[in-house]
């Protein structure tokens, strides 16, 4: 694109490098799942190829996708548990000098794709989803769903009990609230307004600073109400009870004391009736029940007999059905088992292990964990406090006005075509660039590593320093590349669907090695520290029993949402500085304008310019219209020559100069030489009196 017919082109792909994130946002957002072979999305492109964006957004039935989730977690178990040796896939994917493969060269062609992870579905027992579960969004197409826009759910007591069997592994055990006393959301509160850590819960700075030392006029040996407590006081106590127990109890919330006990236990044989005495709390004991009697003593006998053809209520009605059990389990299932039907969630927005660190951790676990824990209730407090309910405001639909012009076109592309797109793009636009800059010394490999090639004098590597949004959009198109390079090694059948989700798993939860994201803006170490929690959290539940340590897991959907909640935030913020940046590319800086001001040490500069402004200005008002341009330089000259003459006091005559120009440069000399002289003479009276003397002056 080095020749002018491609100029506008060159300024088309620079000015699209300010849509970059909110492109990458889409495409990671609508990645293909674990369970899913390919996964076509619809595009919205420019007519050029500068710029392409997913025009998709990614909803799911909460119960469907919780169960998918759930099924990955059985089948990625049992094959870290049956597989020998498992080899994790090798990163960066592909060399930094090998550019980004061909889609259509490469990848259009393959017949036989790779097989997804998918759990065999028993088409007897779950009969009611066997058919649609792995689709890429099920029951579209039926009356369970509201129709094409995939808004709202509502689902059958078959499908949502063979849905809430498949995702026992992500769910909570736990029915029971009490469990949760002094460890929910309302103690923690407390325990944050009170300055106080409950065992196992977070910790945070205080929310009042001076509580120790109380008021000086007054203290518990002085106040005769004052109730004192001689007994050491827990911290349980002062959060159960902040009033009774605390001086002076500010921003506490007051939690549930204690809820109704549940007898609800959970069944995990299906043969055993809807109705049944569980000996966990129901213990039959065996006792001597047979009665005696005295022999004078004679049973009483009133002769109440029933009348013939009396029979109890609901005498036909069956006790239970086929779905009597699953109804009881749904209605004490956590949200949204406990739902028949709601509204769909964007993918990201839908929790998987929310409630696992919200229980309390083991103690068995090692204290990396529990600091893990720790940290994520932290977020999790944090993110309660600040929540303010979402301001009604309208909505500005960038790639519906996008798709109202003429340079957008829509179409529908293979996931993996669409980010070899992006990538390819990003490149380009990074490129033109560093080379709209005149930086030749600068090298942009194809996994994006920017090197000199050269060793840089300190000049070039001044004029080689780029701002924290290019290197910022740089290191997000870095992370991009190798997901879509992992999708791409998969798709050549270099990995298998395994070894991939792993892949993807291990990308996400170690951004910070794999990227330098966080040297460009500090403040994501936030989501690397979440994502090496969330992974603790998820090894330690998934290595257990026959699962030993070592690569393999691959639930990589909790690290992947922290990631596209940074990019949300991100997107408008990289999208303005990006936009300073072009700006100041096509525009220049717009303090070229503004005079300077002058300082002490331009004095003399700044008078000696003035006065060959001044000079110039006379001389080409005096000069016909046609040769102004190329005699300034000359005149120039010649007013620097006669300057120089007149320090050396050497007599100054150019032959042939006409009389009008001579005389206004004798007229600048004249001037110059009087300023300069009276300087001289003001300077050597202050070297006679003995004040300093200001080389400037």
């Amino acid at each position: 694109m080095s020749s002018k017919r491609f100029k506008h082109d060159k300024r088309v792909y620079l000015g699209a490098l300010k849509f970059v994130p909110h492109a990458v946002y889409k495409l990671l957002e609508n990645m293909p799942m674990s369970w899913e072979q390919t996964r076509e999305v619809k595009v919205l492109y420019h007519v050029s190829g500068a710029i392409t964006f997913v025009n998709e957004v990614p909803l799911v039935v909460e119960p469907i996708y919780l169960a998918q989730w759930g099924t990955m977690w059985v089948m990625m178990r049992r094959e870290k548990r049956d597989r020998r040796q498992f080899k994790r896939m090798r990163f960066p994917p592909f060399d930094n000098e090998e550019p980004p493969l061909d889609y259509a060269d490469n990848l259009l062609d393959i017949v036989d794709l790779p097989e997804p992870i998918q759990l065999e579905v028993d088409e007897e027992e779950d009969s009611a989803v066997c058919s649609w579960f792995y689709d890429h969004k099920p029951l579209v197409k039926t009356k369970l769903i509201n129709g094409p826009s995939y808004r709202r759910w509502h689902l059958s007591l078959p499908i949502m009990e063979t849905l809430h069997r498949f995702a026992g592994q992500v769910l909570s055990d736990l029915v029971d609230r009490n469990y949760f006393y002094l460890f929910d959301r309302e103690s923690f509160l407390t325990a944050k307004a009170l300055n106080m850590c409950i065992p196992g819960g977070p910790k945070f700075e205080p929310l009042y600073r001076g509580m120790e030392k109380g008021d000086e006029d007054w203290n518990e040996f002085n106040d005769i109400n004052k109730l004192i407590i001689r007994s050491p006081l827990r911290t349980e106590y002062r959060v159960a009870f902040p009033h009774l127990y605390n001086n002076r109890p500010r921003k506490v919330k007051l939690s549930v004391y204690r809820t109704a006990m549940v007898m609800y236990i959970k069944t995990e044989d299906p043969d055993i009736p809807a109705f049944c005495y569980d000996p966990l709390i129901h213990p039959i004991l065996s006792t001597n029940t047979k009665k005696t009697y005295d022999d004078d003593e004679e049973e009483e006998d009133d002769g109440f007999v029933l009348p013939k053809g009396l029979e109890p209520f609901l005498n036909d009605t069956q006790l239970y059905t086929d779905t009597t059990a699953a109804g009881i389990s749904l209605l004490f299932a956590s949200r949204p088992f406990n739902m028949r039907s709601g509204r769909t969630r964007r993918a990201e927005d839908t929790p998987l292990v929310s409630e696992w660190y919200k229980e309390h951790c083991p103690p068995s676990h090692t204290v990396k964990v529990r600091v893990s824990y720790q940290k994520l209730l932290k977020s999790f407090v944090l993110n309660e406090l600040h929540h303010r309910p979402p301001k009604a405001h309208e909505k500005t639909q960038l790639f519906g006005s996008l798709k109202a012009t003429k340079f957008f076109q829509t179409t529908e592309l293979d996931w993996v075509e669409a980010g070899l797109q992006v990538c390819k793009q990003g490149y380009n636009m990074l490129n033109l660039l560093i080379h709209r800059k005149n930086l030749n010394y600068l090298h942009l490999d194809y996994n994006f590593n920017l090197k000199p090639v050269k060793t840089l004098t300190t000049k070039e590597r001044k004029k080689s320093r780029f701002g924290n949004a290019f290197h910022l959009c740089r290191e997000i198109l870095r992370l991009t590349k190798l997901v879509v390079d992992a999708h791409v090694q998969f798709r050549l059948g270099n990995v298998d669907a395994f070894q991939l989700a792993d892949g993807l798993h291990y990308i996400f939860s170690h951004v910070g090695q794999l990227t330098g994201m966080y040297r460009y803006k500090y403040r994501l170490m936030r989501q690397i520290r979440m994502s090496k929690d969330l992974k603790h959290l998820i090894y330690y539940r998934f290595n257990t029993g026959p699962v030993g340590r070592g690569p393999g897991c691959g639930f990589w959907a909790p690290m992947w949402r922290v990631w596209l909640f940074f990019l949300r935030g991100i997107v408008p913020l990289l999208e303005r500085w990006l936009g300073n940046l072009l700006a100041r590319q096509f525009e220049g800086r717009h303090s070229k304008g503004v005079a300077k001001t002058v300082t002490k040490q331009r004095v003399e500069s700044h008078f000696d310019l003035e006065l060959r402004a001044a000079v110039m200005h006379d001389v080409l008002d005096a000069m016909p219209e046609g040769i102004k341009q190329n005699k300034a330089k000359a005149i120039l000259q010649h007013l620097s020559e006669a300057w120089r003459c007149w320090k050396a006091n050497i007599p100054w005559k150019v032959p042939g100069l006409p009389v009008l120009i001579e005389n206004t440069i004798l007229r600048y000399v004249k001037s110059k030489a009087d300023w300069w002289t009276n300087v001289a003479h003001y300077n050597r009276e202050r070297i006679r009196r003995g004040a300093t003397v200001d080389k400037t002056v």
